[in-house]
């Protein structure tokens, strides 16, 4: 059975940090390209950082970048997004995502609330 289970989300004050995991488990993890995507009340799905395979190229939104960081240890299975700096604008669900090409396969996680505010 396929999962991805985020954690790590909460409530944390503008300029603080937080670092979100999403460990996986029923597919192989190594051949999937990974990425966290947020979702703010009223507002469309954003992707926010990917991290490829093969090579580990990361690639973040315009928003994030210098601020967040992805990283993937396959053999944790898990992934990570390191944010610093964090601002009331990264108030949002944050999610887990997989994806392999060749056939292509896709898996979402639940999400992680991760809650901006003083």
């Amino acid at each position: 059975q396929v999962q991805l289970v985020e954690s790590g989300g909460g409530l944390v004050q503008p300029g603080g940090s937080l670092r979100l995991s999403c460990a996986a488990s029923g597919f192989t993890f190594s051949s999937y390209a990974m990425s966290w995507f947020r979702q703010a009340p009223g507002k469309e799905r954003e992707l926010v950082a990917t991290i490829t395979v093969p090579g580990g190229i990361t690639i973040y939104a315009d928003s994030v970048k210098g601020r967040f960081t992805i990283s993937k240890d396959n053999a944790k299975n898990t992934v990570y997004l390191q944010m610093n700096s964090l601002k009331p604008e990264d108030t949002a669900v944050y999610i887990c995502y997989a994806i392999r090409w060749g056939p292509t396969q896709s898996y979402w996680g639940q999400g992680t609330q991760v809650t901006v505010s003083s």
